[in-house]
């Protein structure tokens, strides 16, 4: 009897457990969707959705890479970040980033992350492809302080092995009018005749359609200086026509910024592309006061209806090369032969005398800087030069016993280089109310180092660690010269639709979980031309594609960046914009 009992209670028991079970999975199966869980919800955070509009308090939901929501999320994430007090905006697009080898020692690009850099933009007339093996030889042996292999010949194959050793951010690239004529035409002062400007032109259409997102160039330096107007028109035809635009460091930023600017209209006019300033600037006293004209002049054309944006980085000196103080005819040639014509006695003469006299032929940052106390030596390849590191070109000078512009010659000879320099060239007023203008992004014009290993051989200008953090501290809280919504959708929406990214710079359903979470009462630049390798501050977290790098203001060591392509991408589901 017992036994029998015993069987039917733990058959009751058994049709209790199924129908709890039933009644489980009915109640699951019309659970409304937000209690779905999540991989990732941001709660609390005040959100910046790259728009420009007010921010509101909100939550950010994440699966794999992407977000699904932004609001008020009601289902939980595996991971839930507290982001109460804080920012929380889109990952920042650095549109001008010399990140090319430093994420080739270094994937984790640590000066950038610590800002909030998401995405590397690189290209400023010249690329990491296309190469010829003539090419790769020059780069392999103009190596500074990071030496690195070269086993790719295109830009989709330098891109690809980032993405393959593993780098933090995202990355994407213009095609480098420079590299298209050297491809070409070696890097003399030459024209190409009909068939060459062809395959130059082929060379532009192959990037476009492997992603590239236009034509950067160069036009100050040797030997993009030698290139003609219509010879740029007929490579960003073809960026053009695969969606791409055309961004330009151009012939002038000083004397002749009016003609330079002139130019970059016509090219973006005759191409049909829009068209970038790279880092707008009034580079010498006499220039600083002509703000107001190179402004009216871009908006004119904008007015137009032409697109036409700027970028900027927030110092007032810039970073180049003693190149920039000599005439580009001496650079005929390439590296090799500039050096070895300065050790000629006449051309060495007949280039100090160029050195000292206003030209309109070549910009002369040298003179822009009004003199060589305001020049200043950051990076060397000779280890016996290093000592003079930090020092300006004029104390050098002083301790040689000789002129500024000798100093320059010999540096280059000995060094074997062009030497790494900055040239304190703008007012910081301009650059206060270029932060402002509503068509302006932001760029580092400078790689991604850390404050250790081989980074530390040499000094770099203090945009590499600061560029972003300076505008959110220094330009928006403290200054008030724009808004923090503000700044932040030209750190995000604006570059991302210049680019043609549909998908990158804003927080939104559907979107690359690209994501920053700083505090905008402390976030703040430190490193300075004395001491360049300090990180900024008031970063707290940072996530690419999902996947988070900076955690609590220190890097995590995941590199899940990947290569981000143009409109012409032929492996997009369409095939690509060309036409």
């Amino acid at each position: 009897m017992r036994r029998r009992e015993t069987s039917k209670l733990a058959a009751c028991r058994r049709s209790a457990t199924a129908l709890l079970a039933l009644l489980l999975l009915a109640a699951c199966a019309t659970a409304p969707a937000s209690q779905a869980t999540h991989d990732l919800v941001i709660r609390n955070g005040l959100i910046h959705d790259g728009s420009g509009g007010a921010p509101h308090v909100g939550d950010v939901a994440v699966e794999g890479d992407r977000i699904v929501a932004v609001g008020e999320v009601e289902g939980r994430g595996e991971r839930e970040i507290d982001a109460a007090g804080h920012a929380v905006a889109p990952g920042f697009i650095n549109m001008l980033s010399w990140a090319t080898e430093s994420l080739i020692e270094d994937g984790r690009a640590m000066s950038d992350i610590e800002q909030g850099v998401t995405l590397e933009i690189f290209g400023e007339g010249v690329s990491m492809g296309p190469l010829t093996p003539e090419m790769r030889r020059l780069m392999i042996s103009r190596q500074g302080d990071i030496r690195f292999p070269v086993p790719w010949t295109s830009l989709d194959e330098y891109l690809r092995h980032l993405e393959t050793s593993g780098v933090s951010p995202n990355v994407a690239s213009f095609i480098g009018a420079t590299s298209v004529r050297m491809h070409e035409l070696g890097e003399g002062d030459v024209d190409p005749t009909p068939e060459q400007l062809a395959q130059m032109r082929a060379l532009v259409r192959r990037a476009m359609e492997e992603g590239a997102l236009g034509v950067g160039s160069s036009l100050i330096y040797a030997p993009a200086s030698y290139a003609e107007t219509p010879e740029l028109v007929a490579l960003v035809e073809e960026a053009g026509r695969c969606g791409g635009m055309y961004i330009s460091h151009m012939r002038s930023e000083g004397n002749h910024i009016d003609r330079a600017i002139a130019e970059l209209i016509a090219i973006s006019r005759q191409s049909g592309a829009p068209a970038e300033i790279y880092h707008l600037k009034l580079a010498g006293r006499e220039n600083w006061d002509r703000l107001p004209e190179v402004i009216a002049q871009i908006e004119a054309a904008r007015a137009e209806g032409l697109r036409i944006t700027a970028d900027m980085y927030t110092y007032p000196a810039g970073a180049t090369g003693l190149d920039a103080a000599m005439p580009t005819w001496v650079q005929d040639g390439g590296h090799e032969a500039w050096v070895q014509r300065l050790r000629d006695p006449l051309i060495r003469a007949r280039v100090i005398r160029e050195m000292r006299a206003p030209s309109d032929d070549w910009e002369n940052l040298l003179l822009l800087a009004g003199g060589a106390e305001n020049v200043l030596l950051i990076g060397f390849r000779n280890d016996a030069l290093k000592p003079l590191t930090g020092m300006t070109l004029a104390e050098v000078a002083a301790r040689r016993g000789l002129t500024p512009e000798e100093t320059a010659i010999d540096l280059v000879i000995e060094d074997d280089s062009r030497v790494d320099t900055a040239y304190f060239l703008m007012s910081e007023d301009n650059v206060r109310a270029q932060t402002a203008l509503p068509w302006m992004s932001f760029g580092s014009d400078a790689g991604a180092p850390a404050t250790e290993g081989v980074f530390l051989r040499s000094n770099t200008h203090p945009r590499a660690y600061g560029n972003f953090a300076r505008l959110l501290g220094r330009y928006v809280r403290d200054e008030r010269a724009l808004t923090l919504p503000d700044a932040i959708r030209r750190l995000t929406a604006l570059p991302a639709a210049n680019l043609g990214l549909t998908d990158r710079g804003s927080l939104r359903g559907g979107a690359f979980a690209d994501i920053v979470v700083f505090d905008p009462a402390t976030i703040a630049d430190h490193a300075t031309f004395d001491e360049p390798h300090q990180y900024a501050s008031g970063m707290r977290d940072v996530f690419v594609n999902g996947v988070q790098v900076l955690s609590g203001g220190e890097h995590t060591g995941a590199t899940p960046g990947r290569v981000v392509r143009g409109r012409g991408w032929t492996g997009w589901p369409d095939g690509g914009a060309c036409r």
